[in-house]
């Protein structure tokens, strides 16, 4: 008798859990990577070179739209000294200043690259000039905005300085490197190298066109990485309209898509790859 009490407790633990008798623990939910607040993708709005037009036209579009972004400055460029104020304002109402450098060094051995002047060429510089420049660039820029975590943007996307990779040299000061080019959408959060993020810089395109872009990082549940350079002037120009109706939409729609500076965005990329990290290794995680 005793025993048949004992099958009968047993199996009446089982049914409450769920289970049959002889049947497997029911799998653990499938984790996945999350976009805060339930968002479907990220929208990183991002500046390169400290041009003019950005901080006459593109930030203050942005302020109104209570739109963060990241301005990624060539220290040598005249209007770091000129409009430092600026850009140290920009920088206390939330918006990131990233690294680009000191001089902006380009390969000139690449096709359509004769505008770069012999005493920034990047096949002539080194590896550790390029370190030690870069790192500077860090210093420099603390000056202005009193931070610490930084994030590098390659000018033009070029990594080999004198024939090798000057990455290496400067990982260890950032917490997240854009390089190179694609269609700026990120194909997997899951395996995407931190060190090694593509970019989108669009150049005389339409709001449509930046719009369908972002609604595609949707689709795919990732983020999308814009660089814009000149906005409504400057050089490599996206119109001031076509900006302003991408910053509306974004605006209309910030439960769907998050947009946030490149830096935030990274970290909490990072974090939610060490989330997942049993599952899914990230390229160049140890």
């Amino acid at each position: 008798m005793a025993h048949r009490v004992l099958a009968a407790t047993l199996l009446a633990g089982l049914l409450f859990a769920g289970l049959r008798p002889g049947a497997a623990p029911a799998a653990e939910p499938e984790q996945r990577f999350a976009w805060p607040d339930g968002a479907r993708a990220a929208v990183s709005l991002a500046y390169d070179d400290a041009l003019d037009s950005q901080l006459d036209n593109a930030l203050p579009a942005l302020d109104r739209h209570g739109i963060r972004a990241s301005f990624y400055l060539q220290l040598s460029n005249p209007s770091v000294a000129r409009r430092m104020a600026a850009w140290r304002d920009a920088a206390r109402r939330g918006h990131e200043l990233g690294n680009h450098s000191l001089f902006h060094q380009c390969a000139r051995s690449k096709p359509e690259r004769d505008w770069v002047e012999a005493h920034r060429n990047l096949d002539t510089t080194s590896a550790e000039q390029m370190r030690d420049q870069v790192l500077l660039a860090n210093t420099m820029l603390t000056a202005i905005d009193g931070r610490a975590e930084r994030t590098y943007t390659a000018p033009c996307g070029d990594t080999l300085a004198g024939g090798r990779d000057y990455l290496p040299g400067v990982r260890a000061d950032f917490v997240a490197i854009k390089v190179g080019s694609n269609g700026g959408v990120v194909e997997a959060m899951d395996r995407l190298d931190p060190y090694a993020v593509p970019v989108l810089a669009p150049s005389g395109v339409s709001g449509a066109q930046l719009i369908a872009i972002v609604k595609q990082a949707a689709r795919q549940g990732t983020m999308v990485n814009f660089t814009f350079h000149g906005i409504g002037g400057d050089y490599l120009g996206v119109s001031s309209q076509a900006h302003e109706e991408l910053l509306r939409f974004l605006a209309a729609n910030r439960r769907l898509f998050w947009t946030d500076t490149f830096l935030n965005i990274m970290q909490h990329v990072r974090r939610e790859q060490a989330r997942l990290k049993p599952a899914s290794t990230p390229p160049g995680a140890p």
